[in-house]
């Protein structure tokens, strides 16, 4: 793995952990009311955006990390429709 694919996965590691506990707690609690609906349609939009940018420049790090916070984000926005 050369210096830059050492970047680009740390960064992808870094942002994607940061999401975990905000991830755990929705799950957990099902509590959606601090949740703009309006930002985390956008935000998840951009992450699904980011994960084809991924797939076109074939940048692992980018598709790995945006897989899995495309999965969890998708997730909290169907409970916030589910649960508001």
């Amino acid at each position: 793995m050369n210096f830059t694919d050492l970047i680009g996965t740390l960064a992808a590691f870094l942002t994607t952990a940061s999401f975990l506990p905000q991830a755990w707690h929705t799950f957990r609690t099902k509590d959606v009311s601090g949740i703009s609906l309006g930002m985390y349609s956008a935000f998840t939009s951009g992450v699904a955006l980011w994960l084809i940018y991924g797939l076109l420049l074939q940048a692992w790090p980018i598709v790995i990390a945006n897989v899995v916070t495309l999965s969890l984000a998708s997730a909290i926005l169907l409970m916030k429709l589910r649960y508001q």
